[in-house]
């Protein structure tokens, strides 16, 4: 049976070499779940793909953009470079994905959560929606310029030389998180408590980022430490 086929057939996927290939138009209505399955560079751009499982696939520059992802899962696998331009991903659920350099630029990600990711140098700017979150995953490069984190809880998120200016961290908790070199300019941390997070040694134009917000003993001193004064 060719893919096609097998595609109509059966909803449930495992172990397909589905690479480059246009499948927009070849997915029947109902959700799969696809396992094991390699999508490097795939298609799937515009497609209705709600409620769509995704488990340890390979996704190197898989085009999910335009797609309807509403409520999809992915577990595990991914790749470099994913494009979820525009796409709709409300309720849509990553855990333990690599989505290093992965676009998300317009897309929807109202109530998306990100957890245990990999998304060195991924691309959040411009995405819209106000409620996603990040839960032990590593931001390092990552481009968040302009979104905001209102009130929400930080653990064990790396942010180490992201672009984070003109986001809105107001009343955020962090804990078990890095923000080591990261990009500030404009950036909100109103009421924002920043004792469990490693600043390391922000230089002028990263320390006024950071009024109102709330750090520790240790941090200011170390911070003083910094520009010469010593804390008795």
């Amino acid at each position: 049976m060719n893919v096609t086929g097998l595609l109509a057939e059966t909803r449930d996927i495992e172990g397909l070499d589905l690479s480059k290939m246009a499948l927009t138009d070849v997915l029947a209505a109902e959700p799969y779940r696809f396992r094991n399955c390699d999508l490097t560079r795939a298609d799937l751009s515009e497609a209705d793909l709600v409620g769509h499982v995704f488990e340890k696939c390979v996704l190197d520059g898989t085009d999910f953009r335009g797609a309807d992802l509403e409520g999809a899962r992915f577990d595990g696998g991914g790749g470099a470079g994913t494009r979820f331009v525009g796409a709709e991903l409300t309720d849509a659920v990553f855990t333990g994905v690599d989505l290093s350099g992965a676009q998300f630029g317009n897309a929807l990600l109202t109530d998306v959560s990100f957890t245990g990711c990999r998304m060195i140098g991924a691309g959040l700017t411009g995405s819209r929606g106000t409620s996603f979150f990040l839960s032990r995953s590593n931001l390092t490069l990552a481009d968040l310029s302009g979104c905001s984190f209102r009130k929400q809880e930080f653990e064990g998120v790396r942010f180490d030389e992201a672009n984070l200016s003109d986001c809105d961290f107001t009343g955020a908790v962090f804990t078990d998180c890095r923000l080591i070199r990261a990009r500030l300019i404009g950036t909100k941390f109103t009421k924002a408590d920043l004792r469990g997070a490693d600043i390391g040694g922000p230089d002028d134009g990263q320390l006024r980022a950071l009024t109102g917000a709330i750090i520790s003993s240790a941090q200011a001193a170390a911070i003083l430490a910094i520009r010469g004064l010593t804390v008795l």
